[in-house]
């Protein structure tokens, strides 16, 4: 990956992803590679790259390596959560192998990338899928609901901005596998959250919620909130909204 340093792409990353003085990404560290370019570094090691080599990437300086070790982490959690390894115990042992091992490294994930294209597919899809995670209160059980939600809700009242974003951005896989119930709950955690990229997230999962599973649940949530949600928020949560609709919504006084 350092051998296709491009410093152009360096600089364009660098003010992209917000890495001056104050910014939130303040100190980030870039080599100006493409998205697909770590994608294909991914394809090309990801089967047999072992899990105990990860960390070394996910604490690597370059920006790039960390998003190379999380994309390593999704696949190799997604060859163990198709539909026919959900309840096989070996699959659920390495896909909370996989889970423990991403939690252990989530300050690494430092960025809105980082966290937008690994959380779903890794936290976000095991809140559905059986674990032996926890000491269960009912051993015959695979999931505890209870558990998974005080494990998320931490990440949701962590002082770390990323963290809190994990907690959000998790349930676009939950609402994917029709399950509108974590993004709700989230949607209202952060709703009056001080930081513009997380009225973006609570917007944007809310827009997903109504899309795929029931623009009247989303409705309701906004007759709830619309009047006190931050606007950013509110415009991303209407966007497949009709114009008129759109306007509605808009001009309820704050």
């Amino acid at each position: 990956m350092e051998s296709q340093q491009n410093e152009s792409q360096r600089q364009v990353l660098m003010r992209f992803f917000k890495t001056g003085p104050g910014e939130y990404g303040e100190g980030d560290e870039f080599l100006g590679l493409k998205v697909p370019q770590t994608r294909e570094v991914v394809k090309s090691v990801a089967k047999d790259f072992p899990l105990s080599e990860v960390p070394e990437l996910l604490m690597s300086r370059w920006h790039e390596v960390r998003l190379c070790g999380l994309l390593i982490l999704v696949a190799k959690y997604e060859r163990l959560a198709t539909k026919r390894l959900e309840n096989d115990e070996a699959a659920i042992l390495g896909r909370d192998e996989i889970l423990t091992l991403y939690l252990q490294y989530t300050e690494r994930a430092n960025n809105w990338d980082l966290v937008d294209l690994s959380v779903p597919k890794i936290l976000g899809h095991w809140l559905l899928l059986p674990t032996r995670c926890f000491a269960l209160p009912n051993p015959s059980s695979l999931t505890s609901v209870d558990n998974k939600i005080s494990l998320l809700d931490t990440l949701a009242h962590s002082p770390n901005l990323w963290k809190q974003r994990m907690s959000m951005v998790c349930t676009w896989k939950t609402t994917q596998l029709g399950d509108p119930s974590w993004c709700l709950r989230y949607a209202e955690i952060h709703l009056h959250h001080p930081h513009d990229l997380m009225h973006k997230a609570v917007g944007w999962m809310l827009r997903e919620m109504g899309k795929r599973i029931s623009m009247d649940l989303l409705r309701d949530f906004l007759r709830q909130h619309a009047h006190d949600m931050p606007r950013t928020a509110l415009r991303y949560a209407i966007e497949q909204m009709s114009e008129k609709e759109r306007q509605y919504w808009m001009t309820i006084p704050v």
